[in-house]
């Protein structure tokens, strides 16, 4: 799916003190309160996800969570875009369709909120509950949260299809999605709309640990870690740092502020093992009430001239 490229030791808490001191009280004095994130709805997604079985690209399996999250969205009225496209894979054309769910805000100006819901390409029997399930999951119940909010920005939710290698995570053999997305944003001159990425990705697992992506762009990271620190959710948020390829990093290519929230640490990634009893409700929560607390101030940093 990505693989790690360079483990950095810890990052100094100066600026993570900095900022919490800077950003503290801002959930509460911008904006509605948005409704509470319900772990139990984003645990029953991600149960229905995992029940559909492999959904690799260009499968059955995916066009039945394509199926499920558009029915999903339409019970809250909202509609979903399908972006259609064909990747060229190192096992040849495949279909792959990006879903886009756009929440109107004060401004045009899009935040995306953004995570993939395929899952990897194996013989064996691979249901992804982790990889591909949570986010997706996770991604269906903000919806719910979000629609009533008063958001200052447009936001919009993005289910990316072709994260993961079709074969093995090396060249253009992933992130297929995401590149499609960037690439369709700078062919039609809406890229200037994007202004930042907030990347989710295996966010279940019992033992939920995410660490500082280091590719990230450090000032979303660092509203993200103080949020965790208002919450004392730092045994969850850790400083210590990690490299790691994934969707964000088209965005990042592009000059579009990005941050990638993952924990990498998961002894089932990529096996049959990853299945509904590896996760834990409560981590989807958590992650949840931390990206909740950021959004105002990530809001704030983003509407400044």
């Amino acid at each position: 799916m990505r693989r790690t490229m360079t483990r950095p030791g810890a990052v100094g808490a100066l600026c993570l003190v900095v900022w919490s001191a800077c950003l503290a009280g801002s959930a509460s004095t911008q904006g509605t309160v948005p409704a509470a994130f319900d772990s139990g709805r984003a645990w029953e997604h991600v149960r229905q996800l995992v029940a559909i079985g492999p959904r690799p690209s260009g499968s059955v399996g995916i066009g039945r969570a394509r199926e499920y999250i558009t029915g999903q969205m339409a019970d809250l009225g909202l509609a979903v875009t399908e972006h259609a496209f064909v990747a060229d894979t190192p096992l040849g054309p495949i279909p792959m369709v990006n879903l886009s769910v756009t929440i109107a805000g004060a401004r045009p100006d899009r935040l995306l909120i953004t995570g993939h819901y395929d899952t990897k390409r194996f013989r064996q029997v691979f249901v992804g509950a982790n990889d591909g399930g949570s986010s997706a999951g996770f991604l269906v119940e903000l919806a719910r949260v979000l629609k009533d909010r008063a958001n200052p920005l447009t936001i919009e939710l993005v289910f990316f299809d072709g994260e993961e290698a079709v074969i093995e995570w090396r060249g253009t053999d992933h992130t297929y999605g995401s590149r499609e997305y960037v690439a369709r944003a700078i062919r039609t001159g809406r890229v200037s709309e994007i202004k930042a990425m907030l990347l989710v990705d295996m966010i279940g697992d019992r033992q939920l640990q995410i660490r500082r992506e280091a590719s990230s762009t450090p000032w979303l990271t660092d509203a993200i870690w103080a949020a965790a620190a208002r919450l004392g959710k730092t045994s969850t948020f850790v400083t210590e740092s990690l490299r790691v390829e994934d969707d964000h990093i088209a965005f990042l290519e592009a000059g579009i502020p990005a941050v990638d929230i993952i924990d990498l640490d998961y002894p089932a990634w990529h096996t049959p093992a990853d299945t509904l009893d590896q996760l834990d409700a409560a981590s989807l929560q958590t992650v949840a009430d931390v990206l909740l607390e950021a959004l105002p101030a990530i809001e704030a940093r983003l509407l400044q001239p």
